[in-house]
């Protein structure tokens, strides 16, 4: 009886043990608590323009001026009206470069006449360099998105950590990527656009250190990008269950990644995630698999329709 009682102190302590490392953030007193949700779980679908990439022409990667391909945000647009969608993802990396004038607010006009609205956007931002010329380019990037997401009326920007740059350690890549995150929050704050830090490896590889990241930078404009397809770890579920209470905006992918490789996702499993922490807000489908998106995306679309119309329902606000 005394080795069973002194198993189950030792198995309570290795429980409670895990749990405050879990919500511990290292060097800092200061921490953003869970994001604090009044009422039931209630998600609007949207879609992100990345679902259509093979479409639309990647600025970001080929550069200025680059011939626009067969399909347009315009359309883009016009297609996410034609699913019946509430909500529009435009990426950033299909918006025309150079940037004609008054364009994204014609694009958010565009949206707004079809009954949509932009959920958001999405930037590839790099926040692990040095000091420096790299360093300022990339807040300034930041900066000048902030202000385009203010333009086409994009509540939350996706943004990303970064990688490891040679001859740096961790320590110094998360100060580095900490400082430039929260002078980039400060000035998203002016424009009413809260910051979004995806999973999306580098530093942010796991739920542990992602939700870390979003703590100790404590702002009221700056929570996580959810993205259900992005951890590797052994058990991905687990991983989404520790940043859920953080996310500000959802992306979800239909295939979730582990060391034994890639398999098909359970949406419902990932929607009950999102519920069971009250998530309220924006779930777009991220679509990056095999089949053709013409004919995935209806499909996808329609499930997740199924599976968020099945939220809990709430009678009453909370006084």
């Amino acid at each position: 009886m005394e080795r069973v009682m002194m198993e189950s102190r030792r198995t309570f302590l290795r429980t409670l043990g895990a749990a405050a490392a879990a919500v511990s953030v290292p060097g800092t007193a200061v921490a953003m608590d869970p994001l604090k949700r009044r009422g039931g779980p209630h998600m609007q679908l949207s879609l992100a323009a990345y679902s259509f990439r093979k479409y639309l022409t990647d600025y970001r990667r080929k550069g200025a001026g680059a011939a626009p391909g067969e399909m347009t945000l315009e359309d883009f647009v016009d297609l996410c009206a034609a699913y019946g969608l509430p909500g529009t993802e435009p990426t950033s990396y299909y918006v025309p470069d150079p940037l004609p004038d008054g364009y994204l607010q014609r694009l958010r006009r565009r949206a707004f006449l079809a009954g949509l609205t932009v959920s958001g956007t999405a930037i590839g931002n790099t926040f692990t360099h040095p000091p420096g010329p790299d360093r300022d380019r990339e807040i300034a990037y930041a900066k000048l998105w902030i202000d385009r997401a203010d333009d086409m009326g994009a509540p939350t920007i996706r943004i990303f950590a970064g990688e490891l740059q040679d001859g740096t350690t961790e320590a110094q890549a998360r100060q580095w990527c900490l400082d430039a995150i929260r002078e980039c929050c400060d000035y998203a704050g002016t424009r009413g656009v809260i910051l979004a830090l995806e999973n999306h490896g580098g530093i942010v590889s796991t739920a542990e250190q992602l939700v870390s990241i979003v703590r100790e930078v404590d702002s009221e404009w700056f929570g996580v990008t959810w993205d259900s397809g992005n951890f590797r770890s052994g058990d991905p579920y687990a991983e989404l269950t520790m940043a859920a209470p953080y996310a500000v905006t959802a992306q979800v992918k239909t295939r979730v990644s582990s060391p034994q490789g890639s398999q098909p996702a359970d949406l419902a499993r990932i929607v009950k995630i999102l519920q069971d922490v009250n998530y309220r807000g924006w779930l777009a489908l991220e679509y990056s698999g095999p089949e053709e998106p013409k004919v995935a995306v209806p499909k996808y679309l329609e499930e997740l329709r199924r599976l968020t119309a099945h939220a809990p329902h709430v009678s009453s606000a909370a006084g």
